[in-house]
């Protein structure tokens, strides 16, 4: 057979099994599709590590069991798993869409979970495995439908905009732009003034990408990245700046917040896949106790699951693929490897990976199929063998994209109806008190049982879910434990 017809062949069993030529689009499409979502989202390889990679648990261990941070094992972790549930998605579901490690549910897993008192990174990530069972029962059962509509949607929104919030506040203070001080909570960098040619940094890449964006430039959050990179390498070549802590201790005000970016001896290294299978499953039930470990998977549920529907709707949109219900093709089978994909984020301890809408990037340069999501998915692979990278990259470059994230997640406050009391209120302590009390969790509660009071304030009980009744009972408890304990005598 020639290479002409092999190639042929080969066109065509690709066009029959991912539908290519019936969904209106080319191989090359597909392929360009593919690269273009990557690039587009490729950042996370980078802003994963740097999230739950720099924090420690509750034994003060960083992730992967060390005393310093392993950037470049999270990185490749991140990349493996990504890469691996893309490929899953575009075979199994045939859907252009990409999966990786996602923004906001790692900040929960990581300041949210695993500091806590007596909690460890294994017991955080066993969670999260949890956490994606619990999403792939109810997606089978269809239970799935009873718990997305007892939740208000604008409850909903006001928990995507408080964590917007809350990343928001992690990067300004990773970057040292926002910082502690004597006399008030928080300050402007240095005692009120903005100091350093690290904040320099963080300034130039937070107004490149803000350019690169309202220019509609493809990949504005991973450019401002690299060329962020790229200037902190020249001017600590050029200036030694220096760190700013050694050994725990600030030395330099105005050094880097994180690594101090030089270039690499070997960019290329093969991935450490230790984190793999580094999770405990029924910890936090022992550390914890069984109401607030079931809480902290029902945020995390919350957080994960709804985002879900609205971004493959989203992108079904964008490619012209939903049908007259304004559902996307084999929808079901797109929910399984959603929730297989949050699994296999804790189960690859790199917090629960899931639908990114920066996919909509690869629709727009015409993919329609998932042979563009199994392109995605072998890019995530290959960047595995470039994790050393990811350890020259210092806060200042890398924080300005949460900064950005945390804006587009603030976009969705439109939805919310502030001239409803019944719902504003609630909303509004939902989405301050995610960065006001550094938790998660804590706005999630305060919505809801704040939600639940005013109904019953108003003679509108009935109106509430079920589920909302429940839900707001073991927040009360939550909340209550401590009184609870010395109530009962139990320490």
């Amino acid at each position: 057979m020639s290479s002409t017809t092999e190639s042929t062949a080969t066109s065509s069993g690709l066009d029959r099994y991912f539908k290519i030529t019936q969904r209106g689009s080319t191989v090359a499409r597909e392929i360009r599709g593919g690269f273009a979502t990557f690039f587009t989202m490729a950042y996370i390889v980078v802003l994963n590590p740097l999230i739950i990679g720099t924090v420690t648990d509750g034994s003060g261990q960083y992730l992967g069991g060390g005393a310093e941070p392993n950037l470049a094992m999270v990185a490749a972790g991140t990349a493996f798993v990504a890469g691996v549930m893309t490929i899953v998605m575009g075979v199994y579901a045939n859907y252009p869409l990409a999966l990786a490690a996602g923004l906001g549910l790692n900040a929960f897993v990581a300041f949210g979970i695993a500091k806590l008192p007596s909690m460890t990174w294994a017991d955080a990530m066993g969670l999260v495995v949890m956490e994606g069972i619990v999403i792939l029962l109810l997606v089978l059962t269809g239970f799935r439908r009873a718990v997305f509509h007892a939740i208000p949607a604008q409850l909903k929104t006001a928990i995507s905009v408080g964590i917007g919030l809350f990343i928001t506040l992690i990067g300004l203070f990773d970057a040292g732009v926002v910082r502690k001080a004597p006399a008030t909570p928080l300050e402007l960098g240095v005692g009120g003034f903005l100091a350093g040619w690290p904040t320099v940094v963080f300034i130039i890449v937070l107004l490149a990408i803000v350019v690169m964006m309202v220019r509609g430039v493809s990949g504005s959050i991973l450019y401002g990245i690299v060329g962020g990179t790229l200037l902190a390498i020249a001017l600590e070549a050029g200036l030694h700046i220096g760190p700013q802590m050694e050994a725990g201790k600030v030395v330099n005000p105005t050094g880097w917040g994180l690594n101090v970016p030089t270039l690499p001896g070997h960019p290329f290294a093969m991935p450490e896949l230790g984190l793999l299978g580094h999770f405990n499953l029924l910890g936090s039930f022992t550390n914890m106790g069984i109401i607030a470990a079931v809480l902290l998977i029902f945020t995390l549920m919350l957080a994960d699951f709804f985002d879900t529907m609205g971004t493959m709707v989203a992108i079904g949109a964008e490619a012209g693929l939903l049908d007259e219900d304004g559902n996307p093709p084999h929808s079901q089978r797109i929910l399984v490897v959603d929730s297989l994909a949050a699994v296999a984020g804790g189960m690859g301890s790199v917090s629960s990976n899931t639908a990114y809408i920066e996919s909509a990037s690869g629709v727009g340069e015409g993919a329609r199929t998932g042979l563009a999501s199994v392109v995605t998915g072998v890019l995530f692979l290959a960047s595995m063998f470039l994790s050393p990278l990811v350890a020259i990259v210092p806060y200042e470059a890398a924080t300005p994209a949460l900064v950005v994230v945390g804006f587009l997640m603030m976009q969705q406050v439109t939805g919310i109806d502030w001239h409803d009391l019944d719902i504003a209120i609630p909303a509004f302590l939902t989405i301050v008190l995610m960065p006001f009390t550094y938790s998660i969790t804590a706005g999630i509660g305060a919505g809801f049982v704040t939600f639940v009071v005013i109904k019953i304030a108003r003679g509108r009980a009935r109106e509430l879910h079920p589920l909302l009744w429940l839900i707001s009972v073991l927040f009360v408890l939550y909340f209550a434990i401590d009184p609870i304990k010395d109530l009962l005598g139990v320490h």
